[in-house]
């Protein structure tokens, strides 16, 4: 069969919210895009992640004229509890940075996106094959991919490599320019969702000895739990109700009396890693997201990580296509990887300190406590957590 020949100006491979974001923005710009995703789009809404986006994600959807419904639905939070056995604090994101977060899930930003990529008529090939970048290097690059048993080949000018952590457009980059730091922590977690009331209307960062918990919501009556556990658990070692029995003796008995017990409708097992790759692009093609960095979701910067790396993409893009000069685009990496490193950074530290370790660490169990207690006791120490969790400036 003869290959269809198609051209744009950003080919978007990866059709999750950044891809979709990036998408949105530079169609709003008058830059043509085509997006593709080797998975159907009921498979991209039902993928469970995410559910807090700090204040500039939610400036940077609402710029993009899909924010309506984030402050209709979603939820407004102006802190968050730490506790450490029974003792808790509390951080007051607020009145410390003057800003907020929202607890509103990624399948509901994903389906706001849709929806306003469909008002603009965006050309999403969902259920791909076979995606090949070629010509990098060159002036006009090209992407074939094959769609119900037809071959295409798109033209364009730039490639987004949105396609997360096991997609294909990482290994275009050139191994000798390429440089991966990884670290892999000895613990998973365990989390569940379930149809139940929140046991507390802001979110509780547990320390235990017994091993972390996170009380989280996506709304009122949709509670996400999560439990830290060895690598070694499955989901099978895991029944309902041996994880709320868990649950219960991890958080504070103030919260853990007013847990509402129920069946979870989604339950999975998570290992947690950091990685960052860098450069984050190479001639015509720019990574972002997954794609580039992944870290644990202890402070929830996974989804909010990427939404920058698309707020500067999207600038480069912007500048480029408006004023001819591929200045921003040429420091795209540079300016993603700042804020990259320092979000990672505190990522590791909000993990390090929340979680427990084996026996053979009590030391550094112990240090952790006292860590807690100290910011606990400094407002100093609490600012810069809240700073660092409602997502520093772009």
């Amino acid at each position: 069969m003869k290959t269809k020949n198609l051209k744009t100006q950003v080919v978007i491979i990866g059709g999750g919210p950044s891809g979709l974001l990036l998408s949105q923005i530079l169609m709003k710009q008058n830059i043509d895009t085509i997006i593709l995703e080797a998975q159907s789009r009921e498979y991209v809404l039902k993928r469970i992640r995410a559910g807090v986006l700090e204040h500039g994600s939610v400036e940077l959807l609402k710029n993009a004229g899909v924010g309506e419904r984030i402050f209709c639905d979603g939820k407004k939070h102006d802190g968050f509890i730490i506790s450490s056995g029974e003792d808790s604090f509390r951080i007051d994101l607020s009145t410390t940075t003057g800003k907020s977060v929202y607890v509103y899930g990624q399948t509901e930003v994903t389906i706001d996106l849709y929806k306003a990529q469909d008002k603009l008529n965006a050309q999403i090939f969902h259920n791909v094959e076979q995606v090949k970048i070629s010509e990098l290097d060159s002036d006009v690059s090209k992407v074939r991919f094959n769609y119900l048993d037809q071959t295409y080949e798109i033209t364009c000018d730039f490639v987004a490599g949105c396609d997360g952590s096991m997609g294909i457009s990482k290994n275009y980059i050139p191994d000798k320019i390429k440089k991966s730091h990884i670290v892999n922590y000895p613990f998973s977690w365990l989390g569940i969702l379930s149809n139940t009331k929140p046991v507390n209307h802001e979110l509780i960062y547990a320390s235990h000895k017994r091993g972390f918990a996170l009380a989280s919501m996506r709304n009122e009556k949709l509670s996400r739990y999560y439990i830290q556990t060895p690598n070694t658990d499955k989901i099978e070692d895991w029944p309902d109700e041996l994880f709320w029995k868990e649950l219960i003796k991890r958080l504070p008995k103030h919260y853990s009396t007013n847990i509402e017990i129920g069946k979870s409708i989604e339950k999975s097992i998570t290992k947690l890693r950091s990685l960052i790759l860098e450069p984050m692009q190479w001639h015509n093609l720019f990574l972002a997201g997954d794609a580039a960095h992944i870290m644990p979701p202890t402070g929830a910067k996974g989804l909010n990580l990427a939404f920058s790396d698309i707020f500067y993409l999207s600038d480069g893009f912007i500048n480029y296509y408006s004023k001819g000069s591929l200045n921003k685009l040429n420091n795209y990496s540079h300016r993603a990887l700042k804020r990259v490193w320092k979000t990672v950074e505190f990522s590791k530290w909000m993990t390090s300190i929340l979680h427990n370790l084996d026996d053979d660490n009590k030391l550094i169990n112990k240090l952790n406590k006292r860590e807690l207690q100290k910011i606990k006791k400094s407002e100093n120490a609490q600012k810069i957590i809240a700073n660092q969790y409602v997502g520093l400036p772009y």
